[in-house]
């Protein structure tokens, strides 16, 4: 343990002209008086480490010293490139690896290139959960993550819906992150079919008969895109008629989705006189088009099915009364 934090900490001042010790005690979790202990273990091993005091001092490496403790581990090299998403790493149970792999490289970089990481932070960051939410990371995910680093297979017991458990061994492929959900995208042993599972729903994962054989012409982002898209369209089994004005067409989109309202405004037919047109949109149940064409208002009026036209007319007449003065 000791030894790591102290090859961090030489690694912390290679890339940095000077920390204090207040820095390094923040960026190594210690206290001070452990800093300075470490400073001194460093100087004894023949690392040229020495303090400055003053309000500029700190710790320092003299000038021109490299180590070449900067080699990635495979664990740090991946995990670098999935630095730019701070959120999924810490919940995959990568973030010390990031770190580390992080800190290897700004030691490795010129002077003059030392501060990319914390300029590129200040442009980038990605914020996947949708808004208004909170999703907390599944409890198995570091497990299931670890199996997928290591294509290692793995028996999971999860939950299907209508709360019947079923087990399995899977050969985990891949994780997704869906609008703050996590996903895997799995091969079943023995049919060879890829399935896709949300693991918030597993409720035990143990190892696996031991490593599976990757195939490498699985290409993740394809067939999730591909399965996304196959999900979006079974869940459509039923269709309303919509006339639909101006300012209702361009706010389509958010109430039924991009793809669905780009398809039935295209399938359209012309706007009447008051630039109104005439959509069939595909929707999940007469339930969920009340609820996602409310958010529509006036500029929407459905013509059928008969029962949810009189849904929105009985709507209609609540709300004239409730604004009646």
């Amino acid at each position: 343990m000791r030894a790591a934090r102290l090859i961090k900490m030489v690694l912390l001042l290679q890339s940095r002209p000077s920390m204090t010790a207040g820095e390094l005690a923040r960026e190594l979790e210690v206290s001070e008086r452990t800093v300075t202990r470490d400073a001194q273990a460093l100087s004894e091993a023949g690392v040229p480490v020495y303090a400055e005091r003053g309000r500029a001092g700190g710790y320092r490496l003299v000038g021109g010293y490299r180590t070449r403790l900067t080699g990635l581990a495979r664990g740090e090299a991946e995990a670098l490139f999935l630095s730019g998403v701070p959120g999924a790493l810490r919940e995959m149970g990568l973030e010390d690896a990031a770190s580390a792999a992080r800190l290897k490289v700004s030691a490795a970089l010129l002077p003059s290139l030392r501060d990319a990481s914390r300029t590129a932070a200040q442009r980038f960051h990605l914020d996947a959960p949708n808004w208004f939410t909170e999703p907390a990371p599944p409890e198995l995910l570091p497990a299931v993550a670890d199996a997928v680093w290591d294509d290692r297979r793995i028996v999971a017991r999860y939950r299907r819906r209508g709360d019947e458990e079923v087990e399995r061994e899977l050969e985990p492929y891949g994780l997704v992150l869906k609008a703050g959900v996590w996903y895997l995208c799995a091969r079943v042993p023995g049919d060879g079919a890829h399935r896709v599972y949300r693991i918030d729903r597993f409720l035990a994962v143990e190892a696996g008969d031991g490593r599976f054989e990757r195939d490498e012409s699985f290409d993740l982002p394809g067939f999730w895109a591909e399965r996304a898209e196959q999900f979006a369209r079974s869940i459509l089994r039923t269709e309303v008629v919509l006339r639909v004005s101006p300012e209702g067409a361009r706010a389509l989109r958010f109430a039924v989705g991009t793809l669905v309202a780009r398809e039935a405004l295209e399938a359209a037919g012309a706007p009447d006189g008051d630039g109104w047109v005439t959509a069939t949109v595909p929707v999940e149940s007469e339930e969920v088009a009340h609820g996602q064409l409310a958010a529509l208002g006036p500029e929407v009026e459905v013509l059928a099915p008969r029962s949810l036209r009189e849904r929105f007319a009985a709507d209609a007449i609540r709300l004239a009364a409730l604004y009646a003065d």
